[in-house]
């Protein structure tokens, strides 16, 4: 499967294009708005890529709250397993996410699919406006593809939880990423969570920094730079990447991945897991 084997990060447009009635291929549409939930579903019944299954961030790429484990906390594995059924998902099956938000979602279902050891997946690199430039074929009409057979397999995405989060953040060995704005990583302008501020001793990463000008992603070389300069020495298996609910820090991770940096941990809770528990401390301002 050398083929399949070259698609673990990004797809362009083109290459998505000559592969649109691939039976071994699966187009995930992964649009959303965090304050607009719907947004995406009604964006999808508009128009999408042809062919395209639609995967909502709370339904679908996301497990029940509780009040303690965060805005996006993980979907049991055997939901996600019986999700991937749905989409007609194989343990073959080349699967590609886009959003219109230059990943901010995608990369969840990027993240989870690994999670459940499935190393075909990418992202179409630059989006739905990369499927629009290039002229793509859409359509209106939901996808319905023949049930999958999809199994879960080794992970090759981790996690960790808040504990080890804890014990990382005052440990020099360890990095924690935190990928939301700098302004949210600051304490300012918070308008989804009730706390603003970070983890102490995280340090702050855009996850838009991943990304050029033109909205699709950096170089290998360049993002293996900027990333080495984070880690400073650090092994990748000592980075965790964290942000509001545990959605935007896949980014980063799919961005080391593409760099030849992979390894680093996702913490799913991150800040809205973190900031349910009084006990657990919070910075404010610009430094860690």
């Amino acid at each position: 499967m050398t083929e399949l084997a070259q698609f673990q990060t990004l797809v362009d447009a083109d290459t998505l294009r000559a592969n649109l009635k691939n039976a071994s291929w699966r187009v995930i549409d992964c649009r959303h708005d965090l304050l607009h939930p719907q947004s995406g579903a009604d964006a999808y019944s508009r128009g999408h890529i042809a062919g395209a299954v639609f995967a909502h961030l709370d339904r679908d790429l996301s497990g029940p709250k509780t009040g303690r484990n965060g805005r996006h906390p993980l979907p049991a594995a055997e939901q996600l397993v019986e999700g991937f059924r749905r989409w007609g998902i194989d343990r073959h099956t080349q699967l590609v996410a886009y959003d219109a938000n230059g990943g901010q979602f995608a990369g969840r279902l990027w993240w989870l699919a690994r999670w459940l050891g499935h190393e075909p997946v990418a992202l179409l690199d630059g989006g739905w406006q990369a499927a629009l430039a290039a002229g793509l074929p859409m359509d209106a009409e939901p996808a319905v593809p023949p049930p999958g057979r999809f199994e879960r397999r080794p992970a090759l995405s981790h996690a960790v939880d808040a504990a080890a989060v804890q014990s990382a953040r005052a440990d020099p060995a360890w990095l924690v990423v935190d990928a939301r704005a700098p302004d949210r990583y600051a304490g300012e302008n918070e308008t989804i969570d009730p706390v603003g501020g970070h983890i102490p001793g995280a340090i702050n990463r855009f996850w838009q920094a991943n990304l050029g000008p033109d909205g699709r992603f950096k170089s290998p070389a360049m993002l293996r730079a900027e990333f080495a300069g984070l880690l400073a020495g650090r092994d990748t298996a000592q980075l965790i990447a964290q942000c509001g609910s545990g959605v935007t820090a896949c980014h980063h991770l799919l961005a080391m991945q593409r760099a030849g940096l992979a390894g680093g941990k996702l913490y799913p809770g991150s800040w809205s897991e973190w900031i349910a528990d009084p006990a657990r401390p919070v910075a404010v301002g610009d430094a860690p």
